[in-house]
């Protein structure tokens, strides 16, 4: 890959971080729009546990591949991938440089560095013998299984991103091949990567705020009404953080303070495993979020960024 490049502005960094009011900000300063890169905001009518933006939120920006999806579809890397890349395309066409921000890593990795994926058809009857499997035996030996026949995809791979490690199984079982993606030997985009950072007990503090806001607003009838209006809990949007904590309360099997108390463990184990990816990305520019007010972190990137695409 040579020559020009679409320019794009990508803001990454845990949940809690404060992406959303940092896109928002410099959109507005940029004239531009906001694509999301965060996996469970393409649902429909899964607003509160996913801290989805309201319109007062969003600021009057343009907010791309949020709301594009009923609750019951499935979605993937590739499809946010084939979703992403022509909005890029035509932002940078009107001479504005779009500005991807969200939490799911693997999507902003793949978008950026350029990976290509496979597209080995699937196999149901297979994927559904792996789930049984590790009901049975446990995650950890489907993922053994894993690093048995393909050690590179499993070295890439965490264990809790387990529809990925059944996906690089089935495509193993289906065509024997040894890698399920490419990577291009250069980055995609003339990509501005902003990394927020936290210090790590305020940034737990944050979001043990966040899940107990979201409980205030409703979370609970939120996940109850999904359910109610046939949304199976085996569907790809309820097995995301905040939903699959809340269904064994909303079956009467917990309480609502054990969910809300596992929802905040499990949001602050998934922001140390978004750190990690994040840290695999050497091209991110971190900055302290906790350090500077919100405007004057938006001065400072702005500034940063305009420098580094020549717009002072």
């Amino acid at each position: 890959m040579s020559g020009y490049k679409e320019k794009l502005i990508v803001i990454a960094g845990p949940t809690a971080s404060g992406k959303t009011a940092l896109a928002v900000e410099l959109a507005r300063r940029l004239d531009t729009e906001i694509i999301s890169g965060d996996s469970m905001l393409v649902y429909k009518g899964l607003d509160i546990g996913t801290a989805k933006p309201g319109k007062k939120e969003m600021g009057g920006i343009r907010h791309h591949l949020i709301d594009i999806l009923d609750a019951d579809a499935g979605f993937n890397v590739t499809d946010f991938i084939n979703l992403a890349k022509p909005v890029i395309t035509l932002l940078n066409q009107q001479g504005r440089i779009p500005i991807l921000a969200g939490g799911t890593g693997l999507y902003i990795k793949s978008l950026v560095e350029g990976y290509q994926f496979n597209e080995t058809s699937g196999d149901p009857e297979y994927r559904e013998s792996l789930q049984r499997l590790a009901e049975e035996k446990g995650r950890e030996y489907v993922f053994d299984m894993l690093r048995k026949v393909n050690p590179d995809a499993a070295e890439r791979l965490h264990i809790n991103n387990f529809r990925r490690i059944i996906r690089a199984l089935e495509v193993y079982h289906l065509g024997g091949e040894q890698i399920s993606e490419e990577k291009a030997s250069e980055l995609a985009y003339d990509v501005f990567a902003i990394g927020l950072g936290w210090e790590r007990s305020i940034l737990y503090e944050r979001i043990n705020r966040r899940v107990e806001i979201m409980i205030e607003q409703g979370l609970y009838n939120e996940v109850e009404g999904l359910l109610k209006n046939g949304i199976s809990d085996s569907c790809q949007s309820m097995k995301g953080i905040g939903y699959k904590e809340l269904l064994p309360a909303v079956r009467g099997e917990i309480s609502l303070d054990e969910a809300a108390d596992k929802i905040k463990q499990n949001t602050r184990h998934f922001a140390k495993r978004q750190l990690t990816w994040y840290r695999k990305m050497p091209y991110i520019r971190w900055y302290d979020a906790q350090a500077e007010a919100d405007e004057k972190l938006a001065d400072k990137i702005y500034h940063d960024m305009a420098g580094y695409y020549g717009l002072l």
